[in-house]
């Protein structure tokens, strides 16, 4: 059950560590995490909150950007630019607007696509459509659930709990899966996804809800547990949809932005899927 095993080189010299049993260089996966948390945690609660619109637009180019070039891999080419237009007005209208706006700047974010495309050859446009679509709700759409997020008050704290969930999430799984992971998940798609690592997930987060409801926002731990298990679900079917998504097209990760992680898509995957949920259950149980 060592996670890491170590070989003699021919020289007599140290052989080069292999990753951890759950495949992640942990160190810099921590320093990465702590850095990502510092870039939302800052503007977020600064006067200017406005500031933490700026970051998603910031992390929803980059993750469109990752995703347009990971398909490009299967022969199929969204229009970049109008996806990149679209998303910024998604995420922006969102907070501003509300989630009317939202699915009014997808469709138009769809429209636009199927306009620019028109430009190009006709051999494969059905194909690069249908990829721009999936881009556009996969990413800004769904990001734009976490500027709906901070629009309240007390929206600091409701974004707070949303991540620090998916995060518990991800530690949980992660702590029970390299302690006492032997029953895979789904081997074809994650094969170091097991069932031991979703009960520590359904555990962390099941005690998180529980203590944030009661603590940041005087509301009962039941709805908290109820949201934790939530959490669960959607991060959960977020990583193995991604997994998914990389097993098709033939790729470990979405990029290389982010030392320990991968690509920015590799840690907004489980928050993305997440980020609707999320917003419907703070905004059913918090008063």
């Amino acid at each position: 059950m060592a996670a890491v095993e170590t070989a003699s080189s021919v020289d007599g010299a140290p052989a080069k560590r292999e990753p951890g049993r759950a495949g992640r260089d942990l160190p810099a996966a921590i320093a990465v995490g702590v850095g990502l948390g510092l870039l939302v945690l800052v503007p977020l609660f600064s006067p200017y909150r406005w500031l933490f619109v700026g970051v998603l637009v910031a992390a929803m180019a980059v993750g469109t950007t990752e995703i347009v070039k990971a398909l490009r891999v299967l022969g199929t080419a969204p229009p970049l630019l109008p996806l990149l237009v679209g998303g910024t007005a998604m995420v922006v209208l969102a907070y501003r607007e509300g989630p009317e706006a939202l699915f009014v700047a997808l469709v138009l974010t769809v429209l636009a696509c199927v306009v620019w495309r028109l430009a190009d050859p006709p051999e494969g446009y059905l194909r690069d459509v249908a990829s721009a679509t999936f881009t556009a709700a996969y990413v800004p759409f769904l990001m734009g659930f976490a500027a709906l997020m901070a629009v309240p008050a007390d929206g600091p704290r409701r974004v707070v709990v949303f991540i620090a969930t998916v995060v518990c999430s991800d530690v949980g799984g992660y702590a029970a899966g390299v302690l006492f992971g032997r029953h895979p998940m789904a081997p074809t798609v994650s094969p170091k996804k097991s069932w031991e690592g979703f009960g520590g997930s359904l555990l962390a987060c099941t005690i998180a809800g529980a203590i944030f409801f009661p603590t940041l926002f005087d509301a009962s731990p039941l709805g908290g547990i109820a949201y934790g298990l939530a959490v669960v679900g959607a991060a959960t079917l977020g990583d193995l949809g991604e997994s998914m998504i990389k097993r098709d097209i033939g790729i470990k990760d979405m990029g290389t932005l982010l030392p320990g992680h991968g690509g920015l898509m590799d840690r907004l995957d489980s928050l993305l899927t997440t980020a609707p949920i999320a917003f419907l259950l703070l905004s059913a149980f918090i008063s």
